[in-house]
């Protein structure tokens, strides 16, 4: 099932108030009490609305099958709540769940408990409440239906920057805070109070466990120092750009060598048009950093496990995005056993299982010195460097990539952009670059 723009939007707002009205619901359940547990002020839980589109747009095409629906479910929603919940204690130290006290859970982010649950919601959800929904949906007059949609996306907008903002900066900027809000309190009926001078007391009475550091210790103190005085100390912003341009170039020699001794060939691996780069390695290797970071000195079975489901998942949404955004399929596994519809295989899930291993064990250690020794100016300017040549990298590879389909369907080019990537990119060069590209419907 293709969605249209209109259609994502309305489910995201439907999935994030059911999100919102089920967070509620288990709250009196469980503590007697009426409170908020949304991270915004509005009465939505965007969380809910992004994974749930995520689902529904990525594992469609497993709709056929409950099982495996039901496993892809469960394995992306356990991805997407790993990710957020690292990300929200990294960046504003907060624990909105933890699960710490449950059985088979990973750093109280996740657990199976409520995989199992994720799972079976995302199954109902596709099979289910999506086709229910986008009935109602479509009941909607056009216009109607896109006026609401903007006053919901302007009210979603304002609610989440003035809520994080509070929680960024505090009270130390309260009083334009308080402008803004009561700003939105008059646009928005739900809202009555100002929203930053609200936003810790809510969260201390829906959060009891949220963690504040009130009180730096000596460990604190000296990495403070090292962070300052080491340049891509630690797992911050510029020791994930250099991650992930080796794992960029590392992974396309390594499948280059992999290709050529196991088919006699040599090809090119690359994701992009300019250099030996592939993006599949290099975000991979880039997000098993960040999420196995504090992990690294775990046993091995728990990196290998870990590695195998974050690397067949990610492996999978890849998949399904190239070939959504450029009607594309750049690898087939259907001649392999135990493959999910031709995009991963059970082998070479456990490749990723290794990969990550012999990464966090082995490679990361030994790279995250080397980048630790560069001279912290030159680093600095060298990040942005590989940052703003890989950004117009991909839009050029994503533009020739567009305009190799769209030769192969006869339309011809319309401007000077699209001429000159059919007289730089042309179709031998393009199958050159991508060799195993296939054109699809």
């Amino acid at each position: 099932m293709l969605f249209s723009r209109y259609e994502i939007v309305w489910l995201f707002f439907v999935y994030s108030f059911l999100g919102w009205t089920m967070e509620v619901v288990h709250g009196v359940y469980g503590k007697r009490k009426l409170i908020n547990h949304g991270l915004l002020n509005g009465i939505v839980c965007p969380v809910y609305g992004f994974s749930m589109v995520f689902l529904s747009v990525f594992l469609d095409s497993l709709r056929e099958g409950w099982f495996y629906l039901f496993l892809g479910c469960m394995i992306v929603s356990s991805v997407i709540e790993l990710i957020t919940g690292v990300i929200l204690e990294k960046v504003f130290q907060i624990r909105m769940w933890d699960y710490s006290n449950m059985k088979f859970q990973v750093g109280g982010y996740v657990c199976l408990k409520y995989a199992i649950l994720w799972g079976i919601l995302g199954m109902l959800l596709i099979k289910l409440a999506n086709p229910f929904f986008l009935s109602i949906i479509h009941e909607i007059p056009q216009l109607v239906g896109e006026i609401l949609l903007i006053v919901f996306n302007i009210l979603l907008v304002v609610d989440t920057v003035t809520t994080l903002a509070g929680l960024y900066f505090g009270r130390e900027n309260s009083k334009h805070m308080d402008e803004i809000a009561d700003g939105f309190s008059q646009a928005s009926n739900s809202l009555r109070k100002a929203i930053t001078a609200r936003v810790e007391q809510r969260m201390e009475r829906a959060f009891p466990n949220q963690k504040k550091k009130d009180m730096e210790s000596a460990a604190e103190k000296e990495e403070k120092k090292l962070r300052e005085s080491v340049f891509a100390y630690g797992c911050g912003f510029h020791k994930i750009v250099w991650i992930f341009f080796l794992g960029a170039f590392l992974g396309d020699i390594t499948e280059t060598i992999f290709c050529w001794i196991t088919t006699g060939e040599l090809m090119s691996r690359s994701s992009v048009v300019y250099g030996p780069f592939s993006l599949v390695w290099g975000i991979g290797v880039a997000g098993i950093t960040m999420l196995l970071y504090r992990y690294r000195n775990k046993e091995d079975r728990y990196i290998f496990l870990a590695g195998t489901f974050l690397g067949g998942a990610y492996e999978y949404i890849c998949s399904v995005f190239t070939e959504i955004c450029f009607g594309t399929v750049f690898w087939d596994y259907s001649d392999i056993p135990f493959n999910l519809g031709g995009r991963i295989n059970l082998l070479f899930c456990f490749f990723w299982g290794i990969a990550a291993l012999v990464w966090m064990k082995l490679f990361y250690p030994f790279f995250s010195k080397w980048i630790e020794r560069i001279p912290m100016k030159i680093g600095k300017i060298l990040s942005c460097v590989f940052v703003i040549f890989m950004t117009i990298n991909i839009i050029i590879s994503a533009g020739a990539l567009a305009r190799y389909s769209d030769r192969n369907q006869g339309i011809e080019s319309k401007n000077a952009i699209e001429k000159w990537l059919d007289s730089h990119f042309d179709d031998s060069r393009m199958e050159w670059i991508y060799p195993n590209a296939k054109m699809t419907e």
